[in-house]
């Protein structure tokens, strides 16, 4: 059997250990998390190399992707640096492919979908879903410089998006981890920036990100989202969320990151590499990889 191991930066109480069938190839999929200890994740990279088919990285992105151009983020670097065997997938080509497609493969259960208002909390990391959900929203709110760096400034649309983005890039580039890792248990903190997410009837994005401001009442709103437990859905559910869409399929009531799923493609597909855009499309369709619709009545 082979085996696909995120190793995460984040909390424990969210792994996840799952078998996966793939066109008759079972894939042991399994997410671990490290509580934020740079130590022990860089030491279970070190021991586990060679030994796994694929690692999903967790909790941090090695790269940050601006259309054709790949920024490194160097502190995550540092952390994988060791692994000289085992292919390492941080999620990036699924935010390109899976997340840039999400309404598309999604169409024969929403069927054409159209919104006034979407907010993004933090876009950075993921500008497939940032561009995907631009293409169905009239306006496009992005919070990335008041959730990431504290400035109450939010940017509208994906022109003026990417103009800030290729500004702060470089900079981000050089971050130290404190700065690039969000660590989280999925305890609920305070609701801020509500405005935002109270006038926009989508929200898109990293869960965590989300469930860190959002404010109690969603009523009526369209999620798009990953890296839920079954917790998470009942919480949305609570709050009044009208749909739920996890842009990667869910497996035993969890969908992992996209850094989990692209190492289950990695290792299904057992080039001893990470997959290309194209590559990742194809498996995409071949494996009929969809996201998941939760209709709440």
């Amino acid at each position: 059997m082979k085996r696909a191991v995120s190793v995460s930066l984040g909390s424990s109480k969210r792994d996840k250990s799952v078998t996966v069938n793939l066109n008759g190839q079972e894939i042991l999929v399994e997410r671990i998390g490290t509580d934020g200890d740079i130590e022990k994740a860089r030491q279970m990279y070190l021991d586990l190399d060679g030994k796994v088919d694929a690692f999903g990285v967790g909790g941090i992105d090695l790269y940050l992707r601006l259309d054709e151009r790949e920024y490194p983020l160097h502190a995550a670097l540092k952390l994988v640096s060791g692994v000289k065997q085992t292919p390492l997938c941080d999620g990036r080509g699924l935010k390109h492919t899976l997340e840039r497609r999400v309404f598309q493969l999604a169409n024969p259960q929403l069927g054409n979908v159209h919104f006034k208002q979407a907010f993004v909390p933090v876009a950075i990391d993921r500008l497939g879903l940032a561009e995907a959900v631009a293409e169905v929203s009239e306006r496009t709110v992005f919070g990335d410089l008041m959730v990431a760096l504290g400035v109450p400034l939010p940017i509208y649309g994906i022109p003026a998006f990417k103009r800030v983005a290729r500004a702060m890039l470089p900079i981000v580039s050089h971050f130290p981890m404190s700065m690039i890792f969000y660590g989280s248990d999925g305890a609920e903190h305070e609701p801020k920036y509500t405005k935002y997410f109270t006038e926009s009837d989508l929200i898109a994005g990293d869960f965590l990100f989300m469930r860190k401001y959002m404010p109690k009442d969603l009523s009526g709103k369209t999620i798009v989202t990953n890296t839920t437990t079954e917790d998470n859905i009942a919480l949305l559910k609570e709050r009044g969320v009208k749909q739920v869409i996890t842009t990667t399929p869910r497996f035993d009531g969890r969908s992992f990151g996209t850094n989990m799923n692209e190492a289950m493609l990695t290792a299904y597909a057992g080039k001893g590499r990470r997959l290309s855009d194209d590559e990742l499309n194809r498996l995409i369709d071949e494996l009929g990889m969809r996201p998941t619709v939760i209709e709440f009545s």
